[in-house]
């Protein structure tokens, strides 16, 4: 009888080994010997209860597990699995492995052209993306593990988020080494009114001055008493110095007193606010230059609106050309639908994006984080 129950176990542990999957579970705690009900592991009635069984159950007890689920199918793969592997690892050289047709992935494709635009994509960064997928996967072959859907929809995730943490920019990583050169650190704002670049300027003061930096506003946009007023309206209750003259004043002269008063007082940061006519005014882009050749800023930044689509690219672009910007601030980030503008923009002029402002309040301002923005992008597919 002790021979037929190892016999049994044996049989139990061979099961085991032979399943192509395994659960992986809680490992429960061994339970003491004096627990065991008689139900369970009966002993032999005509003499004691072995010893021998503990000590092998014991040393098989890893193989023992729950049950393994059956083998998944392709189109059972989790949306967590899809998005945290790569296409590369999908991809096979095996004789096995099935060989990527153009009209199945042109159709998905196509479905996925659709999610981008919907998101609010400029049509031409759609279409160079889709492009760079096709090119990368026309002839490949993919596990069999996998499906073709799955493959297309990862190699696009992968080209979006290239673009979206194309020159990652750390802005606090980039302050303290600035700081540690020379003070002070001259930051000049630019962007069509209209889209929060006061405001935005007023949060990132907010931000600096919380982490012990001290800041002077420059109300270089002397094109509007109304804009000079705002910032002053900021300065006083954020309670930082503003330099400003009257309306009409040259622009770069305000930009330069700012700088001259930081450096005699020691001052850690300069933030200079600029007119924000339209982009196409030549006198507009002629005076940014202008500002940009006198106060020398160490950052140029470029405050877009979530919401202006392909307006904002545009802008992004002769900002770019006429001065050339170093990084961007997204404003009314929680109203955008999906956020196509931030990969619009970061594709067109290929800079960072720094920040994101999400609602009105001086603390509602962000890192971006790309991966973040992926997920907006995508949310209607995964739904």
């Amino acid at each position: 009888m002790f021979d037929s129950l190892k016999s049994k176990l044996k049989s139990i542990f061979s099961k085991g080994k032979d399943l192509k999957e395994e659960t992986v579970y809680e490992e429960p705690a061994p339970e003491k010997p004096v627990e065991e009900k008689p139900e369970t592991a009966p002993a032999p009635p005509a003499s004691p209860a072995p010893a021998a069984p503990a000590p092998e159950t014991a040393s098989r007890e890893e193989h023992i597990k729950a049950p393994a689920a059956p083998a998944k199918e392709h189109g059972d793969i989790s949306k967590k699995e899809r998005k945290s592997g790569r296409a590369s690892d999908m991809l096979s050289d095996s004789f096995l492995a099935k060989k990527i047709k153009d009209d199945p992935m042109d159709d998905i494709l196509d479905e996925l052209e659709v999610t981008l635009l919907e998101s609010d994509v400029a049509y031409d960064v759609v279409q160079e993306i889709i492009i760079g997928v096709r090119n990368n996967l026309t002839g490949k072959k993919y596990s069999r593990e996998y499906s073709l859907e799955q493959v297309v929809e990862i190699a696009v995730r992968e080209a979006v988020s290239d673009v979206l943490k194309v020159n990652q920019f750390d802005f606090d990583a980039w302050l303290e080494k600035k700081q540690a050169e020379s003070k002070p650190t001259v930051i000049m704002f630019v962007g069509i009114n209209g889209t929060g670049k006061t405001t935005a300027i007023a949060k990132i003061a907010n931000r600096l001055k919380k982490e012990g930096k001290s800041v002077v506003l420059a109300a270089c946009d002397t094109f509007r008493a109304g804009a000079i007023e705002q910032l002053s309206i900021h300065a006083d209750r954020l309670g930082v110095k503003i330099v400003k003259s009257q309306q009409e004043a040259d622009p770069a002269s305000v930009a330069y007193d700012a700088i001259e008063h930081a450096k005699s007082k020691m001052r850690d940061v300069v933030l200079i606010d600029t007119a924000g006519r339209m982009q196409t005014n030549s006198n507009l882009i002629a005076e940014m230059k202008k500002i940009a050749k006198i106060a020398k800023p160490d950052l140029k930044v470029f405050v877009g609106d979530a919401l202006a689509g392909n307006d904002a690219i545009e802008q992004a672009k002769v900002f770019d050309e006429a001065i050339g910007v170093d990084a961007i601030i997204l404003t009314k980030i929680d109203t955008d639908a999906k956020g196509g503008a931030a990969l619009s923009i970061a594709k067109t002029i290929g800079k960072p994006i720094a920040f994101v402002c999400d609602g009105q309040e001086y603390d509602d301002i962000e890192k971006f984080d790309a991966d973040w923005m992926l997920r907006r992008l995508f949310e209607s597919s995964d739904e």
